[in-house]
């Protein structure tokens, strides 16, 4: 096992592959730690379907009961399941995961009550110190009170709290493909969609951490090519894929073409407009411009931010906006206490599809007005000077602007891209989005003439 917390305590949670970096040992003394830092006298513990996941989370609850506070252990449950216990129950929350991750890592996600995000900046450096130190010189003393272990089920909870923020009880009846990538879908999807008027047609819902099928990751198009297919050969309205841990929702329309998240964030932005007039929408620097357009367009106020869940739930809370969306397929809810739930999206699709007599494709057609290039990465010697290449290439010229919120990111006469140093990896990351496909492929193919030079 490493002795090196920071090849597994990243930015946002704790992540690595068991046993070889962490184990059951170190989860306790995290257990022990979140309690310290936190000063909770209760905490809320859910975990994944992966092997690792009971042993790990059960070493967690004991490190905490130690420290003397009651644990509510709340099982198999997905991350935004964690996140609606975390807020519901109004205690701090563990989620035991790895998200898309191989099936031999595992990790923590960690919240303050209200499911306020923890990151370095919110406790989890110190976190991170008590465990080293523990783990060094000894655990700590326990409680002169140990606290209690109890076991609670929550998901009937959460899937009822969920449709409570989103009428589906009138729409036309849907056939929807949901492919849950042997992740924690498997284990929500059923409860929230029972009672609905849709036909569901399940894939790889059995839960197995060791992923047999395919990654959960849909962020990879490999990884729903399975979804498309069954899409076509069911002749279904939509398909939804999850990730491992079902925090997030990608869509395909009835032609199994992917819905990019940006049309995704746009037209949910514009449904909780309707609720909330006049509220504030949260969008990363690389969603599409038509988020803002479109929250203009019906009467919102788009705050645009940097890249990570850490930054849009510090806007959300900040000022008090109703949606965030980001370009990665990760959505924000106020009224799901500023966290991310890709199945409360997932239930706005439904309901926005359900409630017209269109196909997804016709509706988020209003949505989708760019070409874009996604993501692509770029392996480079020295992240600063190609940046530094391209920043002198484009700045020189009439009309060009440029901003460095979150790398750089220049804006022309219809077009902009933003590069994006990797902190863990030495790469450069660039989105490119035009007017035109002809536009987006000569501004891309410039970038990277210059980046991979």
């Amino acid at each position: 096992m490493t002795a090196d917390l920071s090849q597994i305590v990243k930015a946002y949670d704790v992540r690595g592959v068991v046993p070889d970096q962490w184990d059951e040992t170190l989860a306790e003394l995290f257990g022990a730690a979140f309690v310290q830092v936190t000063g909770a006298d209760a905490i809320v513990v859910g975990h994944d379907m992966r092997p690792s996941s009971p042993g790990l989370s059960g070493a967690f609850a004991r490190g905490a009961a130690a420290r003397g506070a009651d644990v509510t252990l709340i099982g198999l449950c997905s991350t935004d399941q964690l996140y609606f216990a975390s807020g519901n129950l109004d205690l701090p929350g563990a989620m035991f995961t790895a998200s898309h991750n191989p099936a031999q890592y595992n990790g923590i996600k960690m919240c303050r009550a209200g499911a306020a995000p923890i990151g370095q900046d919110s406790g989890l450096a110190d976190i991170r110190a008590l465990v080293e130190t523990w783990r060094d010189s000894g655990a700590p003393a326990p409680a002169a009170t140990p606290g209690e272990i109890t076991e609670q089920d929550t998901l009937d909870a959460y899937a009822e709290y969920l449709k409570s923020l989103v009428d589906l009880t009138s729409i036309r009846p849907l056939k929807v493909v949901v492919d849950a990538g042997n992740g924690m879908g498997g284990h929500t999807v059923p409860t929230v969609f029972e009672g609905l008027p849709l036909t569901l047609v399940p894939m790889y819902f059995e839960l197995d951490g060791t992923f047999p099928n395919h990654e959960a990751n849909p962020l990879d198009p490999a990884n729903i090519v399975d979804l498309q297919q069954r899409v076509r050969a069911e002749g279904a309205d939509l398909g939804l894929a999850f990730d491992g841990d079902a925090d997030r929702c990608f869509v395909v329309d009835e032609r199994g073409e992917p819905v990019s998240p940006s049309a995704i964030t746009a037209l949910v932005a514009a449904r909780e407009l309707a609720r909330h007039p006049g509220g504030t929408i949260i969008h990363n620097l690389i969603t599409s411009l038509s988020v803002p357009e479109v929250v203009r367009e019906n009467g919102g106020t788009p705050v645009r931010t940097r890249v990570g869940h850490s930054f849009i739930k510090a806007e959300m809370a900040r000022t008090g906006a109703i949606f965030g969306g980001e370009h990665s397929a990760h959505y924000y809810f106020r009224d799901f206490w500023n966290a991310d739930t890709g199945m409360l999206a997932a239930l706005h699709v439904l309901a926005a599809l359900g409630g017209q007599e269109g196909t997804l494709s016709q509706l988020v057609a209003e949505y989708d007005r760019y070409a874009a290039s996604g993501e692509i990465n770029s392996t480079v010697a020295d992240q600063d000077a190609s940046t530094a290449a391209v920043r002198e290439a484009f700045l020189s010229r009439d009309g060009v602007t440029s901003d460095e919120v979150d790398g750089l990111t220049i804006s022309g006469d219809g077009w902009w891209f933003n590069l994006r140093p990797s902190n863990t990896e030495p790469l450069l990351r660039l989105n490119v989005e035009a007017k035109d496909e002809a536009t987006m492929a000569k501004v891309r193919d410039e970038v990277l003439s210059l980046v991979r030079a």
